[in-house]
């Protein structure tokens, strides 16, 4: 299958590509999309993008050049100008509530079409709001939240509620997801973005990303998510059949909110609308701990250094000089023994099906940042190549289908869902 044809200079600009996250998204794209893309990199140091595509030549030799391009975030001409010149973008500069509506707005604007890697829900709640309509009149697919927040996730549930629907004929009442396995070190772009984020939203736009359904177009009828138990609530430890024990995600606040917006819109999306996942669709994502001492660890953990980042300013102040700059992380070497894995369960809707349950289980070898970059690359692809039956709008990873399933599975995330009887 050919890249579509179109009028511009570029398949694909990818910018902040001398980032931590750029660099390997970058990569992924010189090693595993078409020699003929026509594509560019983008960021502020001409003698680091030179490196950079140096470094890409030099271990993809079939692969096209890429060219570069000098720009600076802050300059919303210079961001209007690149924007115009190629079909699709992908961004890697964060903390987006900082860098990312220039580009953003661009994007919708000018009908370009836009990936991203943020987690920053109350940012994408706001870019939603604001850009919905002016992207659906130029036609850009904008899809925020595809990196590890949220793609993997998002494309776990639509392919296990796609087998109970095949199988079983039957709708998804309940998805359990969980982190199986994964090292959650961070970037430095990573944690500048945690350090940030309170100083650019109030503490009411971050609670109410925690209302369900936040982001889904339409409201659910129950507006229901699972309920916890007391102590469920104050331990975070919960024992989840075929899945065992788990505690709080460290990445459910971006990624439930995600697949909340992809039921809804897969109720609307006319190309769309027989991948409903149904009116009592619930949603819930864990995390896989060593035992119960360390969940409960785990839990407190995260809720301690939420309180204290976000209603105590000099320690995010602190917390900075100790922290990798953003650019760095783990090194490759390190990235080479990791291992990422998440597991997941969905129950059918329908009384006629007792004790069965799809179960999902997606392996990466690699590190979530590489993940990351597989995502952003291959969702690319899929836009540039597929008819994936949308118009213009803010959508979700879910929402590109079955070709993307297909192809990050190619590339090595691989997402093998099966049917259980209890």
């Amino acid at each position: 299958m050919g890249l579509k044809q179109h009028h511009r200079q570029y398949d694909l600009v990818i910018l902040g590509a001398t980032g931590y996250t750029g660099r390997l998204t970058v990569e992924h794209v010189a090693a595993r999309l078409p020699p003929s893309l026509k594509w560019a990199i983008a960021g502020r140091s001409e003698s680091k993008l030179q490196a950079l595509a140096d470094e890409c030549a030099k271990s993809n030799p079939d692969m096209s050049r890429p060219e570069l391009e000098i720009f600076n975030v802050g300059d919303d001409s210079q961001v209007s100008s690149l924007v115009g010149k190629t079909a699709l973008v992908i961004t890697t500069v964060g903390p987006f509530c900082k860098y990312g509506e220039s580009v953003f707005n661009a994007c919708a604007q000018l009908g370009t079409h836009y990936l991203d890697c943020t987690g920053e829900v109350p940012w994408v709640a706001r870019m939603i709001k604001k850009y919905q309509d002016v992207a659906q009149g130029s036609g850009a697919i904008m899809i925020p939240q595809n990196g590890v927040e949220s793609a993997a996730a998002d494309l776990c549930t639509w392919a296990m509620v796609r087998l109970l629907r095949s199988k079983l004929d039957a709708y998804t009442k309940d998805v359990v997801f969980s982190v199986h396995k994964a090292s959650l070190t961070p970037s430095g772009g990573t944690l500048a973005t945690a350090l940030t984020i309170f100083e650019h939203f109030s503490l009411s736009e971050v609670s109410a990303i925690r209302e369900p359904y936040c982001l889904s177009p339409i409201p659910h009828p129950e507006k229901a998510r699972p309920d916890s138990s007391f102590l469920q609530t104050l331990f975070g430890i919960r024992d989840i059949p075929d899945l065992g024990v788990q505690t709080t995600s460290v990445l459910g606040a971006a990624d439930v909110p995600i697949v909340e917006r992809s039921w809804g819109l897969l109720s609307q999306i006319p190309a769309r609308k027989d991948e409903f996942y149904g009116p009592r669709f619930n949603f819930a994502e864990y995390l896989k701990p060593r035992n119960w001492f360390h969940g409960i660890v785990i839990h407190w953990a995260l809720l301690t250094s939420l309180m204290v980042i976000s209603l105590i300013p000099p320690v995010r102040a602190i917390v900075k000089r100790f922290v990798y700059e953003p650019g760095q992380g783990i090194s490759k070497e390190e990235m080479a023994k990791e291992e990422v894995e998440f597991r997941g369960t969905a129950t059918p809707d329908a009384p006629s099906s007792p004790g069965k349950q799809a179960f999902c289980r997606a392996q990466f070898h690699g590190s979530l940042y590489q993940l990351t970059a597989l995502h952003l690359a291959q969702a690319a692809l899929t836009i540039l190549e597929d008819d994936v039956g949308l118009q213009g709008g803010v959508y979700t990873p879910a929402c590109l289908g079955q070709g993307y399933l297909d192809r990050v599975n190619d590339a090595g995330f691989k997402i093998d869902v099966k049917l259980l009887q209890n």
